[in-house]
């Protein structure tokens, strides 16, 4: 997400809940970046029961809505198909502070509805695409083989952000 993107969002929209740690908040600049470094998030759903789940996952950010991906049947599609509400974070640059009792970091906290997109749709390809982009960039070409014949097999999640909070120690 440029820092123009980030910018448009209301101020609502960019900040969710006032945060109670104004000393740990980070400024709107920073929010492109933390997105782009971190390698994964922890993506949170809630079941049909209201008991939560959450999982570690790769993710890409296209500087309007996350992208997940995963296999088309199991407890995390289940869960968004119950309950679209999820939350989503990433969190950079972890060192420990033994001594301040603390721990550096930035993080990123996105609060969003989730949609499942059809295989047959555009917008599972871009999605996929942006996945190559990010973790296979050396391997387009058997990327996107593999990516054509994944239509049965691989669901794309597409995290709509309704609220995004970026926070940290720095």
């Amino acid at each position: 997400m440029d820092v123009l993107a980030v910018e448009n969002l209301s101020s609502n929209k960019l900040l969710g809940e006032m945060m109670r740690r104004k000393d740990r908040e980070l400024p709107v600049e920073l929010i492109p970046e933390v997105m782009e470094q971190a390698l994964f998030g922890t993506l949170a759903t809630v079941n049909k029961d209201g008991v939560p789940y959450s999982l570690p996952i790769s993710y890409v950010y296209d500087g309007k809505a996350v992208y997940v991906h995963g296999t088309t049947t199991g407890q995390k599609i289940d869960n968004i198909m119950a309950n679209p509400n999820v939350s989503f974070s990433v969190v950079t640059d972890v060192e420990t502070l033994p001594d301040k009792f603390s721990t550096k970091y930035k993080s990123v906290i996105i609060t969003g509805t989730a949609e499942i997109i059809p295989s047959d749709a555009e917008e599972w390809g871009y999605a996929l695409k942006l996945f190559l982009d990010k973790y296979s960039a050396d391997f387009m070409e058997p990327g996107m083989k593999y990516i054509n014949s994944a239509h049965k097999s691989t669901a794309v999640i597409k995290i709509n952000v309704d609220q995004l909070t970026a926070k940290g120690h720095l």
